[in-house]
């Protein structure tokens, strides 16, 4: 009986054996042929069986599968499709280097420009975008742009132009992590929102998370942009430019050593200043952007990247008033295949914002920032064919620095100040699942756990009963509390500690090949938080970290979703429906002061915040007529409450209109080639007018009219309704198609009609009818431009 249980249990496990010996594993690196660049979200499909994966950020892929002779696609947008036979007995690497559509196949050239949906991915809430479609889309003065791009798509929205940074579903600007090449970008804007900072001639790859986030990602509540940088030609030397009337750009690429080390190095300036003393004005307004990579591929299993972004902004009154601010980071990574299963990057990252201030009629200069110093390790682990792991973990120390003043003459009178530095350790460790359960149904989920350390500064300010903000019954208004003390800490002591446990999951179930329905939910802590009193953020704001008297901010968000491809991928439908809950949003007491304010608590109030909608976004994907419309019908409030039975709370604790809620929100985006020289594109946009406050009256003292605003009223009201029409042409000589140098000249007219959109309305007394008026702000009317761009 015994020997015949033995017996049995050697049988199972040779029967186990067996089977797992039946399949191979089969991985390697996706490459784009013409400049071996690796290729983020190629398909690796297996038809026969009905099994595929995707390339990661690095362009590696891995797949288990039985042992075969199998028929394998490798297809990704804008190349031509490798179909290729593969005798799978053992385990094999197989690298694959893909063609352009455009060398063989003309017809299908403008399937680069618009992304096709995957419908039965778990993912949701995600929008990628090609600088191929980013470079047609008609912009402001012919720059192309990645955040003028995004705000194309649904639940993407701006706070208007000349306005610096971007809303998502309802939240606030600070709400979105952008990431270059992994590095925390803080300001995303070049003079004060007409420019990003992303160069599109050196970018990759961008994706947009609105919801259903992967657990890799932590640190802000409303999406993340995730951007990587081209690598460097290691084939051969490349250089791409464009011209324009404002600002000019230069991308020169290729190999140290061929096949092994390559480099990549662009730059963009503009130079509308230089013009300016041409009509006796002495001011200036410029910036100038580096963008860097070196890639080392040591081998198979090791390659090594070096990248950065270095970026400054000058504008200046005369010289009375100069103001200079930007961005610096660096990310040193290295990518080592353990196993044909077990990928990982490592990574050391630097991110560093300054703003400066020179005010010389005053007679003082102003400094301040944020750095952070990041290590990050990460790891994709490919389990089977049915499941992949990502995990890893991540550490973030930042320094903030609110401002500092420094008297710059003798005569000035200023006192030179510094407001106390701020310090935080952020540390977060993740696991994120990808399970295809079955043919129909596949999850992602996972969990992320951090930690926010609040560490010792020199002096921290105190108040009575641990309170900043005090209510004055006798007046009937919130005021700053007095300080009552100061605490000494040594840097090593801990103010405040936070732990959180962010879940996330998403799933899909896959109704037919070309139908799906999928629904996540996510939780997201936000420990950084930038102070702004404004509707979009200016470089003067300041980021502030949570502590003794400021909450992290903590989000739920819930999304539901259609899915539909026509015709064979030629029309896609993407409908979702969402709600957001965020606790510890801040809010401001009525008359705070932001500005050089070293007792910053004593103007900040924890409430709430929630954003709800629709999206919808239709697109047509192939032809020489192709093109989206996108609609977001949405909602975004904050309430907060009185702390106690005889608090008002703010706005008398009723719910009300956030300054980026837009009720409506719709666009059209459309390209035609009309044949190999003439390329046309334009876009429409309306969005409703951004909340504001008008006057509820007015007085008259000594012969002025002064108007009079509701404290207890906020954004009930509302600016015009936004909406324009760009169009562009874009002009390919033909004697160009046979010779190295490729050149095109892009023709573009930005608001056609010439609307003139508020920015804001200022109230005031008409110095001839001494009666008050709404004077409306402007910034662009018609905005003709022409780019010349180059490739070689």
């Amino acid at each position: 009986m015994l020997l015949s249980k033995k017996i049995l249990i050697l049988f199972f496990l040779l029967s186990i054996t067996a089977f797992s010996q039946e399949k191979i594993t089969l991985s390697g690196t996706v490459y784009d042929n013409k400049n071996n660049e690796t290729l983020i979200g190629v398909s690796i499909y297996f038809p026969e069986i009905n099994i595929g994966t995707t390339t990661n950020q690095y362009g590696f892929y891995s797949i288990t599968i039985p042992k075969g002779n199998y028929q394998v696609q490798v297809s990704y947008l804008g190349f031509s499709t490798i179909v290729a036979s593969l005798k799978l007995l053992e385990k094999t690497t197989k690298n694959f280097k893909l063609k352009e559509a455009t060398e063989s196949l003309d017809e299908i050239v403008l399937e680069t420009n618009i992304e096709k949906l995957n419908i039965r991915t778990p993912q949701m809430s995600v929008n990628k975008l090609s600088s191929a479609t980013i470079k047609q889309i008609p912009v402001v003065l012919g720059e192309a742009d990645i955040i003028k791009s995004l705000i194309l798509l649904p639940g993407v929205t701006s706070a208007g132009e000349g306005a610096s940074g971007f809303n998502v579903r309802g939240g606030a600007a600070d709400q979105n992590l952008i990431l270059l090449d992994e590095a925390i970008v803080f300001n995303s804007s070049h003079l004060f929102g007409f420019f990003s900072v992303f160069n599109p001639d050196v970018i990759k790859d961008v994706k947009l998370f609105k919801g259903g986030i992967p657990a890799k990602y932590g640190g802000r509540l409303s999406s993340v942009l995730d951007i990587y940088q081209k690598e460097g030609n290691s084939k051969d030397f490349n250089v791409t430019g464009g011209i324009g009337l404002v600002s000019s750009r230069l991308l020169i690429e290729g190999p140290i050593e061929k096949e092994k080390i390559s480099f990549l190095i662009g730059g963009r300036s503009s130079y509308a200043h230089l013009f300016l003393p041409l009509f006796d004005n002495d001011n200036i307004a410029y910036f100038y952007d580096l963008n860097t990579k070196l890639n080392y591929r040591i081998n198979y299993r090791n390659s090594v990247f070096f990248s950065g972004y270095f970026g400054k902004d000058f504008f200046g009154i005369s010289e009375n008033f100069i103001n200079t601010y930007g961005n610096q980071v660096a990310n040193l990574r290295w990518n080592h295949l353990f196993s044909d299963k077990l990928f990982s990057n490592l990574s050391l990252i630097y991110s560093d914002y300054f703003y400066g201030l020179t005010l010389d009629f005053v007679g003082f200069e102003w400094d301040s920032g944020i750095t952070n110093y990041n290590i990050k390790y990460d790891f994709n682990h490919y389990v089977n064919d049915k499941i992949k792991l990502s995990y890893g973990i991540n550490n973030i120390y930042t320094k903030f620095n609110p401002g500092k003043i420094i008297p710059n003459r003798e005569d000035s009178g200023i006192v030179a100040e510094k407001l106390i530095d701020k310090y935080a350790n952020e540390f977060a460790f993740y696991l994120n699942t990808e399970h295809k359960i079955s043919d129909k149904f596949r999850m992602q989920y996972g969990l992320r756990y951090s930690n926010f350390t609040r560490l010792g500064q020199d002096e921290l300010n105190v108040y009575a009963n641990n309170e900043a903000v005090i209510y004055n019954q006798e007046f009937k208004r919130y005021e700053s509390a007095t300080l009552t003390g100061i605490e000494n800490f040594e840097r090593s002591d801990v103010i405040a500690s936070f732990n959180n446990l962010e879940p996330r999951v998403s799933m899909s179930y896959i109704i037919d090949d070309f139908t799906s329905v999928k629904a996540s939910y996510n939780r997201m802590v936000q420990y950084l938080h930038l102070l702004s009193n404004t509707a979009s953020p200016t470089p003067l704001d300041v980021w502030a970290p949570s502590g003794k008297y400021i909450k992290p901010q903590l989000l739920d968000q819930y999304a539901v979703g259609y899915f539909k491809s026509f015709k064979d991928g030629k029309y896609t439908l993407e409908t979702e429906a969402f709600y957001k809950d965020i606790q510890n949003r801040i809010d401001y007491i009525n008359g705070a002061n932001l500005v050089a304010n070293n007792e910053i608590e004593t103007v900040i109030l924890n409430g709430k915040a929630r954003a709800y909608g629709l999206e919808m976004l239709l697109k047509k994907n192939e032809g020489d007529f192709q093109g989206w419309f996108s609609y977001t019908l949405s909602r975004s409030e904050q309430l907060t409450s009185g702390r106690t039975a005889n608090e008002p709370g703010i706005n008398n604790s009723e719910w009300y209109s956030t300054p980026f809620d837009k009720t409506h929100d719709f666009s059209i985006n459309a390209s035609y080639k009309l044949n190999e020289k003439w390329k046309f594109n334009s876009n429409f946009v309306f969005q409703t007018g951004q909340p504001a406050n008008y006057p509820v009256g007015q007085y008259e003292i000594q012969g002025l009219n002064v108007p009079i605003f509701d404290d207890n009223r906020r954004n009930a009201d509302r600016l015009p309704a936004y909406h324009r029409l760009d169009i562009s042409a874009t002009l390919t000589p033909k004697k160009n198609k046979n010779r190295k140098w490729q050149g095109e000249w892009v023709f573009g007219i930005y608001n056609l009609y010439g609307r003139q959109n508020a920015a804001s309305l200022a109230f005031r007394q008409n110095q001839e009818t001494f009666r008050n008026e709404a004077v409306q702000t402007s910034i662009f009317g018609i905005v003709p431009s022409v780019t010349y761009n180059f490739n070689f």
